[in-house]
């Protein structure tokens, strides 16, 4: 009977069941000459599982359909930002304590809530070097001395708005850079340097026009918009749009049209044929300032009319370029602890981040623990 259950079992084709071997030798499995199998249509963003079988269900490198969900994208670099202090001390050319207070606090609510900020201001002098060159440089504006007659009434011994502004971006976790001698804008483009060294991305925060110059993929401006009471990003697409032209260009543009603001006379106060069209048309095609006029000292580049005013006037261009160019060779050095994120801070027992003029405030109460309704 045995002998019987035994043939009978012997005699049964069971089905082969595939072996998994976690570590065959690779000329086995390449022996097999396997069809892969289909993705299905609806499979979408499928990635390949490397699988080393010895059964046919599975190729070596089949391509295994899985919905993933996302789509994977490169983390960015972190933005470190720069706060340039001074310009926001000033509504137009009159200074006001209650301007810096304003833009600062929608800075930290709107802009920078956790980044790390960088504030600069001017040093004491900074404006010499560039007076020497072209007297009428920023003359017009009013020297920010004395406290404003919006803060008299805050007590009697009053100190400098330096020490001041300081106190109060100190409270906000803000490291405050101030070299003698040497104006905000070339510390900055000094500083912006080293941190793209470092793999960061830069974030300007100004209104100031001589920043365009640093403008790049990794480099932005954040500028305050009095009309529209807010922060708005200018990136390298923006500059694009507005002059059609490469940033690169930008400061050589800015020496043939001017700065008013700054008391940089352009071109076309001599030859007001030598509009903005010219100029981004020429640069252009030569692609700076000193190549333009090294062509124009030697062939004709253009009318008539363009090509003797950069005959003439080529030392008054190269004035303007001195300038107006942003130095970055400052002695002054990044710091690792400025690149900490910042902190939520409190003044005067109020949060900082939803109230707008609290920062006025802390400066007229800093040394009171009060705060007035209305401010």
């Amino acid at each position: 009977m045995s002998a019987m259950v035994e043939s009978a079992l012997s005699s049964i084709n069971y089905p082969t069941i595939p072996c998994f071997n976690p570590s065959p030798p690779l000329s086995y499995c390449q022996s097999y000459n396997i069809p892969k199998l289909k993705k299905h249509s609806s499979i979408k963003n499928p990635f390949k599982i490397r699988a080393v079988v010895a059964d046919s269900s599975v190729t070596k490198d089949q391509t295994v359909g899985v919905q993933t969900g996302f789509k994977y994208k490169p983390a960015r670099p972190k933005r470190v930002f720069f706060l340039d202090v001074n310009p926001l001390c000033y509504k137009g050319s009159t200074p006001s304590l209650h301007s810096f207070a304003h833009w600062v606090s929608l800075f930290f609510s709107e802009v920078s809530v956790n980044d790390p900020v960088i504030a600069v201001i001017d040093g004491e002098r900074g404006n010499e070097y560039r007076r020497q060159i072209l007297p009428s440089y920023k003359a017009h504006r009013r020297q920010f001395v004395q406290p404003l007659s919006a803060l008299q009434n805050c007590g009697k011994s009053l100190i400098g708005k330096h020490q001041l502004i300081s106190d109060v971006l100190t409270k906000c976790n803000v490291p405050v850079v101030r070299i003698e001698s040497h104006e905000a804008d070339d510390v900055v483009a000094t500083l912006v340097g080293q941190v793209l060294e470092r793999g960061y991305r830069v974030v300007i925060a100004s209104p100031d026009k001589d920043f365009k110059q640093l403008i790049s993929e990794d480099v932005q401006i954040v500028m305050p918009m009095p009309d529209l009471n807010r922060w708005s990003f200018y990136t390298l697409k923006h500059y694009v749009a507005q002059y059609n032209c490469d940033p690169r260009s930008d400061l050589s543009l800015r020496c043939i049209m001017g700065d008013e603001v700054d008391g940089v006379p352009g071109i076309q106060q001599m030859v007001p044929g030598f509009g903005r069209k010219t100029a981004i048309k020429l640069l252009k095609k030569h692609g700076s300032l000193e190549n333009l006029l090294s062509v124009a000292a030697v062939r004709t580049i253009g009318r008539p009319y363009a090509q003797e005013a950069l005959l003439n006037y080529a030392d008054y261009l190269r004035k303007n370029y001195e300038v107006l160019a942003l130095r970055r060779d400052v002695n002054v050095h990044l710091q690792e602890e400025w690149l900490s994120e910042r902190e939520w801070v409190k003044l005067l027992k109020v949060d900082l981040v939803p109230t707008n003029d609290i920062i006025l405030v802390y400066i007229c109460l800093r040394n009171e623990n009060r705060v007035f309704p209305g401010l």
